[in-house]
């Protein structure tokens, strides 16, 4: 699939439901399952080669691993890129082209705690640089105004939308709000700056039919199913440890699924 159609899924009918993978494998289950696309998260990609979220994993085993998942899906892509992996727009702009080379058709790219300003200029060297290599890139620009707390939480909303505002004049396609999940608060941003939004999916959140009734487009779930994974991973290897009962690790993996012919070609 292609850039045009990753776009295309932001216009509904329904939410776009990411189930934020972090390897190749992974990737095809997910797929399977029935997505539409495949999101990575940037901090289970990370944990998943070693590396603590926030700029620590290189940005080589990021495109190793976007490349690996384009090996085995044939949904779009679209990559975790935290804030480009660089401090400057130019180095940003070519962290993107990497990964759309290696074949992500859309990427997000965060603020954090660098200054808003310094976000808008990366958003818009990888607009550019998505256009001189042809790429209908979908750039998902996330803000941490709610999730790391940017400014006071009166101040919220009103910068949020400020922010979102400025990223669209920029090139985003899209605005991301980690931590964001008042139901009247998302309309105003859906309202004002006039992107597809992009949830993070968080106790209290509404559902994906009433993020819809809002006008939310997107719906991530972000580190979650990563660790429900690796929990289940837990509970298999301390029962296993507990007792080295070869029945109890047969109840714990359930009902028998060949994962090999996920990747066979005739798979």
């Amino acid at each position: 699939m292609t850039a045009a159609d990753f776009h295309a899924l932001h216009q509904g009918p329904e939410v776009l439901r990411l189930p934020n993978a972090w390897d190749a494998a992974s990737a095809r289950i997910i797929e399977s399952a029935g997505a539409k696309a495949i999101a990575t998260s940037s901090a289970a990609v990370a944990w998943a080669h070693g590396f603590a979220d926030g700029h620590h994993l290189p940005v080589s085993k990021l495109v190793a691993t976007i490349e690996e998942i384009a090996r085995v899906v044939s949904a779009p892509i679209t990559a975790d890129a935290e804030g480009g992996y660089a401090d400057n727009p130019a180095d940003t702009a070519q962290n993107i082209v990497a990964l759309m080379r290696a074949g992500a058709v859309g990427i997000n790219i965060e603020d954090g705690r660098e200054p808003h300003e310094l976000h808008v200029r990366k958003v818009a060297a990888v607009r550019a640089a998505a256009e001189r290599e042809g790429v209908k890139l979908f750039i998902n620009a996330r803000t941490d105004v709610w999730l790391k707390q940017l400014v006071a939480p009166e101040a919220a909303l009103e910068e949020g939308v400020r922010r979102g505002k400025a990223l669209r004049d920029a090139g985003a396609d899209g605005f991301f709000v980690p931590m964001l999940i008042d139901a009247d608060a998302l309309a105003t941003i859906v309202r004002e700056v006039g992107l597809p939004v992009n949830a993070m999916a968080r106790p209290g959140l509404p559902d994906a039919a009433r993020l819809q009734e809002i006008g939310v487009r997107r719906l991530s779930a972000a580190t979650g199913v990563a660790a429900a994974a690796w929990a289940a991973t837990r509970a298999a290897a301390e029962a296993f440890l507990e007792t080295g009962d070869s029945d109890v690790l047969a109840q714990k993996i359930g009902a028998p699924f060949n994962y090999n012919a996920l990747f066979l070609k005739d798979g």
